[in-house]
């Protein structure tokens, strides 16, 4: 009757607009007050242990650089060098586009600033050469999500939390799966412009001369050298992922208040609010989804869906596929970090039983939640790249469903070949 009354809470509050982590505070009040021997203190308590991790520092400083970098000219010097060095590569434009967003998703951290960039400078240019404005909106939304499947990522350190797994090993297993990723919406694309008529071939542009190469690589080579700070410190041993956020945001404050000096002193306060109060939402589900975690961890939820899904099969790649399809399905309607902070704990002794590497399947279970960035009805990148595209959501969200099948495709890869995602952990780790 617990269990009934905590999803039923939840659930119904979700249905009415209330915010997803008042909706678990309030759900986990709700069933607290329903066991006699449970006091609101349990809430309260698990509140303040569920954001009280020196881990979780790296989340709101990674917000904040990311914002930073996002202002003071990083995106577009970025943006510049992918255009140069692909912008004569088959698929043109558009993979200058799925290119710029893995270069900023190495030092953005989140999806959706990887789309407000991106797409500001990029739906426009799309445009011009000849694509859709809807399928332009959708191809930055779809490639916005490699904000969290590379590193550094917000989304990776929640879940190596809420896993009790490796940041730095979660980090580096995210590397190539991205790739895959990016290589997969690049074929795609490619594909659909060699199809479209509305190709301009006047507009073809001649290969990019050496100098041409030179003088962007330079102009934009402290934006370029950022990655391998934040993640050479990393994996060098020299900083923990938690101090590396500190220095990315020394290192964007610097570039871009006094080296490019397009980011004036006076608007850091603004930048900061806003970064505060992006990562206040997410701390707040985090701790509140501790307080729902325990009561369903007292009502032995995850034991017995572990001993019920074991009932049925004792096939890992089956039970993957069903959990994929449970990420997909949840992904439409909940955020992707309070996925993660709910049904991590739940996942967690099936996967052990199953002798499931929780690395690997953290890397599933980040992209498949990230497919949910560009699903409606939630579709938080959707919903960004038709904001900043000026784009009807209702074109955007038909023109999506061709890079949703794109996106689940590269997921089932990286499912069935966990090499893919352990290689780089196991070689330069010893994981």
């Amino acid at each position: 009757m617990t269990s009934l009354i905590l999803f039923a809470s939840f659930f119904a509050m979700l249905l009415i607009g209330v915010p997803i982590g008042i909706a678990l505070g309030s759900a986990s009040l709700v069933a607290i007050m329903y066991i006699p021997f449970l006091k609101p203190d349990l809430y309260a308590l698990g509140l303040i242990s569920g954001i009280n991790s020196f881990t979780l520092i790296a989340v709101v400083l990674f917000t904040l650089a990311g914002n930073v970098m996002s202002k003071g000219g990083i995106s577009k010097r970025l943006i510049a060098v992918a255009d140069t060095l692909f912008g004569r590569a088959p698929g043109d434009l558009g993979t200058v586009t799925i290119m710029a967003c893995l270069f900023f998703a190495a030092i953005s951290g989140t999806g959706s600033a990887t789309v407000a960039a991106v797409g500001l400078a990029m739906i426009p240019a799309l445009v011009k050469r000849g694509y859709d404005r809807a399928y332009a909106g959708a191809m930055v939304a779809s490639a916005g999500g490699l904000g969290v499947m590379i590193p550094p990522s917000v989304v990776m350190i929640v879940y190596a939390v809420a896993a009790g797994v490796s940041v730095t090993a979660l980090f580096m297993a995210g590397i190539l799966p991205g790739l895959v990723i990016a290589l997969t919406l690049m074929t795609y694309n490619y594909f659909y412009r060699k199809q479209s008529s509305q190709v301009n071939l006047a507009e073809q542009r001649p290969a990019a001369t050496w100098s041409e190469i030179f003088t962007v690589l330079n102009e934009a080579k402290l934006a370029l050298i950022m990655p391998v700070v934040i993640l050479g410190g990393i994996y060098g041993g020299i900083v923990t992922p938690t101090e590396s956020s500190a220095v990315a945001v020394v290192y964007a404050l610097v570039v871009s208040c006094l080296v490019y000096k397009e980011l004036p002193l006076k608007n850091l306060p603004k930048i900061m609010l806003e970064s505060a109060m992006l990562v206040s939402a997410v701390l707040v589900i985090i701790g509140a989804s501790v307080a729902f975690g325990r009561i369903i961890a007292l009502e032995k939820i995850p034991t017995e869906l572990a001993q019920f899904v074991l009932s049925i099969t004792e096939n890992k790649y089956l039970v993957l596929v069903a959990i994929i399809v449970l990420l997909l399905i949840i992904g439409t309607f909940l955020e992707t970090l309070a996925s993660i902070v709910i049904l991590t704990p739940v996942l967690l002794p099936v996967l052990t039983k199953l002798d499931v590497d929780l690395v690997h399947f953290g890397i599933v279970m980040i992209v498949a939640l990230a497919i949910g960035f560009v699903t409606p009805p939630l579709g938080a990148n959707l919903f960004m790249a038709a904001q900043v595209g000026e784009i009807p959501f209702e074109r955007i969200a038909r023109r999506i469903l061709p890079w949703v099948f794109v996106l689940i495709g590269a997921l089932l890869i990286i499912t069935f070949v966990p090499g893919i995602s352990l290689i780089l952990p196991e070689v330069f780790l010893g994981y």
